[in-house]
């Protein structure tokens, strides 16, 4: 698990991120992954890989 600290700056730089390339992302087709990306960046909060923690945490649901 990340420090709490370590968390805060990475979904800050996400959201400065974001809203800069906001107007340019409005015109390519590709925003799509772009913004994915974030999310991904976003969700982050551990060295595990953001798809492993969803999947362990989902685990519960499917069975």
């Amino acid at each position: 698990m990340y420090p709490l600290h370590k968390i805060i700056l990475r979904r800050s730089a996400v959201v400065v991120i974001g809203l800069l390339a906001l107007p340019v992302m409005l015109f390519r087709s590709d925003r799509a992954r772009f913004y994915s990306y974030l999310h991904r960046v976003w969700s982050k909060t551990s060295t595990k890989p953001v798809w492993l923690a969803q999947a362990e945490a989902a685990g519960g649901d499917i069975y």
